[in-house]
């Protein structure tokens, strides 16, 4: 990992941006909209500055996935991504200029120049995706959670650099740990999501003592589950661990303010619902992907912006004080 992790300097926060800049943002917003389309939901919900930052974050982050997730052979991916980490560490040192070649270098070091982002996030982010690439699995929760918090945990910490947190706000001391949290209920709802696609793709997340106990130790690489497996079991397992995880980092929410705290109300909402429904039919996601519909999105966002999810959160975690 880079020794340096912070990020730039952002005292003198920049002025408008110049039109290279806004250029560079149009890009990283472009790469958003069209590959992540739930990510893109939630981050419509911000002021501008806040949602161009978090498409270059977005942006930056899809690289580095994309190397782990290609065709390349693994020695070419670890070159890689270790290119990836160099250009990171430009943009940390500050010697990204505006009209540098690559759109989502410019982006991330301007976004980084507005906000207190810990770019060191993004540096765990590849370290994440190296383990993907060395192929490593994962024997407990323990395990697999160092891992989400590489390639989930970091980007909450990161987002919530871009936030911020109301002054004032109650516990705020803890955001960070809330949202790193909040990042592994959606990367395990992630997980539980896409494990026919990982199969295919010769991964398996899950950790092996949970395979072994719902007896799912030889993977899932058919529309039907493991023969003599208890697959609903296994599903309904890690559903009531990443609702548990859910709760925690819903917490985070009342620190946020209005419009940031709706577009973090409407990711986790929707993956909140994408949980309900592979609850209610565990082997749906041995034969495709599962996704909510427009209509669904769409009254999730309307609760974010309400404030509903926030005030739920507040009430509940004042009861929980002594």
């Amino acid at each position: 990992m880079s020794p340096n992790v912070e990020g730039p300097t952002h005292a003198s926060a920049p002025s408008a941006p110049s039109a290279p800049v806004l250029a560079a943002y149009s890009y990283c917003e472009a790469v958003t909209g069209t590959q992540a389309r739930n990510f893109a939901y939630g981050i419509r919900l911000l002021p501008t500055d806040k949602r161009q930052a978090m498409s270059a974050l977005y942006a930056f982050s899809r690289r580095v996935d994309d190397i782990g997730d290609g065709t390349l052979p693994p020695e070419a991916k670890f070159a890689r991504l270790e290119e990836t980490r160099a250009l990171l560490g430009r943009v940390i040192e500050g010697a990204v200029d505006e009209d540098d070649t690559d759109p989502v270098a410019v982006a991330l070091a301007h976004a980084a120049r507005r906000f207190p982002i810990p770019l060191g996030g993004l540096d765990e982010l590849i370290d994440g995706v190296l383990m993907d690439v060395r192929g490593e699995s994962y024997e407990t929760w323990d395990d697999l959670k160092a891992y989400c918090r590489c390639v989930a945990g970091a980007i909450g910490r990161l987002s919530l650099g871009v936030f911020g947190t109301t002054p004032g706000a109650p516990d705020a001391a803890r955001a960070g740990e809330y949202a790193d949290t909040l990042g592994l209920a959606l990367q395990l709802t992630n997980i539980l999501r896409d494990v026919r696609e990982d199969a295919g793709n010769g991964r398996t997340y899950l950790p092996a003592e949970d395979l072994a106990k719902f007896g799912c130790s030889e993977g899932f690489h058919s529309d039907r589950a493991p023969a003599g497996s208890d697959f609903a079991g296994l599903v309904h397992h890690e559903v009531r661990r990443a609702r548990a995880l859910f709760v925690e980092g819903y917490r985070l929410l009342p620190m946020l303010d209005r419009r940031s705290g709706a577009c973090v109300a409407a990711m986790a909402g929707i993956y909140r619902r994408l949980l309900d429904r592979i609850e209610r039919e565990p082997e749906a996601v041995l034969r495709g992907r599962v996704s909510l519909p427009p209509h669904e999105k769409a009254y999730v966002a309307v609760r974010g912006l309400s404030g509903l999810d926030a005030r739920t959160i507040s009430r509940q975690s004042t009861r929980r004080r002594p």
